[in-house]
């Protein structure tokens, strides 16, 4: 581990009062840290559902939750992605504001093409195994390529998310599953309950935005 690692540590020592069980579930200590990450991200896959741009501000505020609580878990991946999430997330927000698509109109909702899901694809494949030797050489991390995995899914979700690709839903139906295994080998089990929930909301907003590509389609076509 980098001795880096030791001083971060000791910098979010002031994020333990936060880590106090609140109450317990499963035989198990559930933090208010975790508590206000999970509301806050099950509004904003909400927001994100209805194609809302106010999910990207709650997306800020969760990830940067969630950031601590996972750096306190030796999750280093997962810490390190939600600092890349706000950045992304700021980013997102301005493309669901005023971002533009390849034809220089507003962004729609709509899907990839078959050439362009097997690169995002094939992209992920490769941040995968790079990312797990990065935890593995430089943090004290136990899971690095578990912890990698849906590290490198989020990454390309998140990016999909903000160009409003309908393929961000299976991408994070994926991603959430494989987290749902990672949570609950750190007992983060309040955690493993919100990725089941966004494992299902995924789903749910993979039809809500097939139905409004075609919708979009449709009126493209007549117009």
């Amino acid at each position: 581990m980098l001795p880096g690692l030791d001083g971060l540590a000791t910098s979010l020592a002031w994020v333990d009062p936060w880590l106090a069980p609140l109450f317990t579930a499963w035989g198990v200590p559930v933090s208010q840290l975790e508590c206000w990450a999970f509301i806050l991200s099950l509004l904003m896959v909400g927001l994100n559902l209805k194609v809302n741009a106010w999910g990207w501000p709650l997306a800020i505020i969760s990830s940067i939750l969630y950031g601590l609580l996972f750096a306190r878990s030796k999750l280093y991946g997962e810490a390190s992605l939600q600092l890349l999430f706000v950045v992304m997330s700021v980013w997102g927000w301005w493309q669901w504001l005023a971002g533009k698509g390849a034809d220089d109109q507003a962004l729609r909702v709509r899907a990839l093409s078959i050439r362009a899901r097997w690169m995002a694809a094939g992209v992920t494949l490769l941040m995968w195994p790079a990312l797990g030797a990065l935890l593995t050489h430089v943090t004290d991390s136990d899971v690095p390529y578990l912890d990698a995995l849906p590290t490198a899914g989020s990454v390309m979700g998140q990016w999909l998310l903000a160009r409003k690709f309908v393929d961000n839903w299976p991408c994070w139906l994926l991603v959430n599953l494989i987290s749902m295994g990672l949570f609950a080998y750190k007992q983060l089990w309040l955690t493993v309950l919100l990725y089941g929930l966004f494992a299902v909301l995924s789903v749910l907003g993979w039809r809500v935005w097939l139905r409004k590509a075609c919708s979009l389609t449709v009126s493209l076509d007549r117009a």
